[in-house]
């Protein structure tokens, strides 16, 4: 079970082809360790199939036996109640989900880029991105021309803010691990000492409040700007049709945009990954050939990664890659260990995000370059 070779995502570099995405694709749906897991749930991935029937199947497959969150009526992820798995198909599932890119290390890209774009989500995590990102860009460890926080006008719910409290005595582990962490002094430096030193505060202050809400305020810790210099926001209730723009120009550093994107299906659904990406592409306008990073956790990476390229590198002529922040690089934060069944629900996600980007592609003429 330990001996899977990583399986590469797909590339959102310049020059990828139609030819070379489906193929990076195709690879990654048919690797041996997507293999093993349709095994140990009783099935055998078919080789017979053309890469999007074996999409629907996988589809198919992974909402029959993965699904954990349809199951329990569609909440979100963090109300899931953890499905125990054998520990032999827990095993393989983690070592699995390593080689897909689902966890383990996650090497930070040096270079230089046109737009850092922070994904949102639960309040934790708006807080521990933002906080990454600054770190990132403080740290001169990537360049960048823009940042941009992208988020929805989702209600944050009381246990997201209850969550933001640190546990007493949490120190981040031993010395040496501590010691390959970003380096806790220039944090404390760049986000003003606030990041997570005054939970209570901070949770007081978004009690009520929406997803965007705890991504300007992890903005305005990390980054150090107080107030917005422009801010721009749909008019009347708040529904799923909302969006706002803030503007932030820190003392130093480059230009910050928090935005809450609309759904693009506001009748039935809040806005998700691809409409916060479609809503910054449209405020920006990015060149074409832009080199774009994202930021996300690092369970997260293929399916947005997929949705990314899907949205910025084939609709607008976009780069892209995606990184995922581990928790534990945070000062205060010990490891997270999650369940099994997380890594299995979110395996389906890259097999969806996958089967999307795949139906695009189909649309397209062999050898086009976007």
């Amino acid at each position: 079970m330990s001996g899977y070779q990583p399986v590469p995502l797909p590339s959102g570099a310049a020059g990828t082809s139609r030819d070379d995405l489906v193929a990076g694709l195709t690879d990654w749906v048919r690797s041996r360790p997507l293999r093993d897991l349709v095994a140990a749930y009783g099935a055998e991935l078919p080789d017979r199939m053309a890469p999007a029937e074996l999409l629907a199947w996988l589809d198919d497959f992974s909402a029959r036996h993965w699904d954990f969150r349809r199951r329990h009526g569609a909440v979100e992820r963090d109300e899931v109640a953890e499905t125990a798995l054998a520990p032999a198909v827990a095993e393989l599932v983690r070592t699995a989900a390593e080689a897909l890119g689902l966890a383990g290390p996650c090497p930070v890209p040096a270079g230089r880029y046109d737009h850092l774009l922070v994904l949102g989500g639960l309040a934790r995590s708006c807080l521990d991105r933002t906080g990454y990102a600054a770190w990132l860009v403080g740290t001169g460890t990537v360049e960048v021309g823009e940042v941009a926080a992208l988020g929805s006008f989702r209600p944050l719910r009381p246990v997201e803010i209850e969550r933001l409290h640190l546990p007493a005595g949490r120190t981040g582990g031993d010395p040496a691990e501590r010691a390959a962490r970003p380096d806790s002094e220039h944090v404390a430096r760049f986000d003003g000492g606030a990041a997570w030193r005054d939970a209570g505060e901070r949770a007081a202050q978004l009690d009520g409040g929406y997803e965007v809400d705890a991504m300007e305020l992890g903005i305005r810790a990390a980054f150090g700007c107080p107030a917005p210099v422009q801010q721009r926001r749909s008019t009347g209730e708040i529904t799923h049709r909302s969006w706002s723009v803030a503007v932030y120009r820190p003392a130093a550093g480059p230009v910050v945009r928090v935005l809450a994107a609309p759904s693009t299906e506001p009748a039935t659904r809040r806005a998700h990954t691809s409409d916060t990406y479609h809503f910054w592409a449209a405020e920006v306008s990015p060149a074409p050939g832009a080199r774009v990073l994202v930021l996300t956790s690092r369970l997260y990476v293929p399916f947005q990664h997929c949705d990314a390229i899907r949205t910025l590198g084939l609709g607008y002529g976009c780069q892209v890659e995606t990184i995922g922040l581990d928790p534990g690089l945070f000062p205060g934060h010990g490891p997270v260990e999650l369940g099994a069944d997380r890594y299995l629900q979110e395996i389906r996600s890259a097999i969806r995000s996958i089967r999307n980007l795949f139906g695009v592609l189909g649309e397209l003429p062999s050898g086009y370059v976007p």
